[in-house]
């Protein structure tokens, strides 16, 4: 059938008109500014989009209005006023008491002031952002209204997972920035209204540089793990992102410690922030037994072995290099052990895979390089082994810092050379501490294992292992005979 011009209604019209119609109002549950699309009554309660599909989905699981399904997540952070939609969210993610970096932040986030937040990782940091940030984003623009400006891509995809499950319940879209990639996807999600994002440095500000991004409506700007932006030489990109967004911008700056460079930026881009020290001590390690080996070079893989034959559990071996790492590794696996390596040098693509084999325990042994050892959040690990000394005091403080997380109990174990000394005192130095040290007795013969630390003892036998324990000598000793016997 053909329609006529005549028959069609004009651009003025009032059919027309009432369809571009958008009447502003506020969500009855979370106070949030929406619009909808017609004259709202006086007695009518009006929800955002978010606070919306929420209701809908406690309704079709039978729970009117969503009255009951509030009420059972009343438990989940009891003292801070929360959006339902978040409450549920945080609920799934099995998270009732907040942390002492949330509980101190969230609030004064909420509250629209500029923070600074000091805690070391395993913390909460994340959901200390994430929870205001989602909160303040509004489902109806589609405009990038946050960014979040993290150091490595393993970081960005671990930070944009937390943040997803806090977005899906306000149909917020999130993606991810990063290298090592094709631009196309990116660009495309950008493009199309994405109103979070999550990424480095160099690509978010190659993003910026190529009219992808655009920050003018950017209303939080969350600079997370910010001292090993120093560290990787990311200061001036740094600076450069933030140059492209909205003076009147909130600015969220987390760090685990608080250098010169830091001090100085939150000088420059930040105003009048409240500052929040959850564990400024960084040479405390409340969680943590470290255990310090001296040896000769000769004895580090025969010690490494023996720590990996009476493994209970996931551990991380850190080297120095990443050719370093890659010859340890493959040296390893031609031993038997299950091993996977992760270094700088691999594709995006292969590193994914060797975190999610570690994280899913189908290789419980991992060696790295440091691009471990800061911000990625590995859950359940005991023990740390230092194969290599690292190269400062703060990255030894992080490398340990993958266990004992959240509250856990966690071993560091350390090897250190003659050759080491040196270093070792430096690192002492820097963190105003020092470290009992031990002979390794092990020498090259295997059979005599190092005195067990009664943290070992005690980590073994914690309820809930998939196994129980057994006597290490007798380990060692099957787990050497069934190496002989594939020879």
């Amino acid at each position: 059938m053909m329609v006529s011009d005549a028959s069609r209604p004009r651009a003025n019209s009032p059919v027309t008109n009432r369809r571009r119609e958008a009447h502003p109002a506020v969500c009855a549950t979370c106070d949030a500014p929406t619009t909808i699309p017609f004259v709202p009554r006086a007695d009518q309660d009006i929800y955002c989009l978010g606070c919306r599909t929420f209701r809908k989905q406690q309704n079709v699981r039978g729970e009117p209005n969503g009255d009951r399904g509030q009420a059972r997540h009343g438990d989940v952070f009891p003292e801070m006023t929360l959006m339902p939609t978040t409450r549920a969210a945080v609920a799934e993610m099995g998270i009732k008491e907040p942390t002492p970096i949330q509980e101190a932040t969230i609030p004064a986030l909420q509250a629209g002031r500029d923070v600074i937040g000091q805690a070391r990782t395993g913390s909460g940091k994340t959901l200390a952002f994430a929870i205001p940030m989602i909160e303040r984003c509004e489902p109806s623009r589609r405009s990038l209204q946050a960014l979040v400006l993290v150091p490595t891509r393993e970081l960005a995809i671990q930070v944009a997972g937390v943040v997803k499950e806090l977005a899906k319940r306000r149909s917020l879209t999130v993606t991810v920035a990063y290298g090592g990639h094709s631009f196309e996807p990116e660009r495309r999600a950008l493009r199309s209204g994405a109103q979070i994002v999550i990424g480095t440095p160099g690509r978010t500000l190659d993003h910026i540089r190529r009219g992808n991004l655009v920050a003018k409506d950017i209303r939080m700007f969350v600079l997370d793990e910010a001292d090993e932006m120093l560290d990787r030489g990311l200061a001036l990109d740094v600076e450069a992102i933030l140059a492209a967004t909205p003076r009147e911008r909130q600015t969220v700056l987390f760090s685990a410690t608080i250098p010169d460079w830091v001090a100085t930026t939150a000088s420059k881009h930040l105003r009048d922030p409240q500052t929040v020290a959850v564990d400024e001590g960084m040479n405390t390690f409340p969680e943590i037994e470290h255990i310090v080996y001296e040896m000769d070079k000769a004895s580090k893989m025969d010690a490494l072995r023996t720590f990996l034959d009476r493994r209970d559990g996931p551990i991380l071996v850190f080297g120095r290099t990443k050719h370093g790492v890659e010859k340890l590794a493959g040296h390893l696996v031609g031993l038997g052990y299950p091993v996977d390596a992760i270094q700088g040098n691999l594709r995006q693509n292969a590193r994914e895979r060797v975190m999610e084999r570690f994280r899913s325990g189908k290789v419980p042994i991992l060696v790295a390089t440091n691009v471990a050892a800061r911000g990625l959040d590995f859950q359940g690990i005991d023990q740390v082994i230092n194969f290599d000394l690292p190269d400062s005091g703060q990255l030894f403080t992080h490398r340990a810092g993958r266990t004992g997380r959240m509250g856990r109990q966690g071993e560091a174990i350390t090897f250190i050379t003659g050759d080491d000394f040196k270093k070792w005192r430096e690192i002492e130095r820097t963190l105003g501490r020092r470290f009992p040290r031990q002979r390794w007795s092990g020498g090259s013969n295997r059979s005599e294992q190092p005195v067990q630390s009664e943290r070992s003892q005690t980590l073994r036998e914690r309820p809930g292992r998939a196994r129980p324990h057994r006597p290490v000598r007798d380990d060692a000793r099957r787990a050497e005979g069934s190496r002989g016997a594939g020879r």
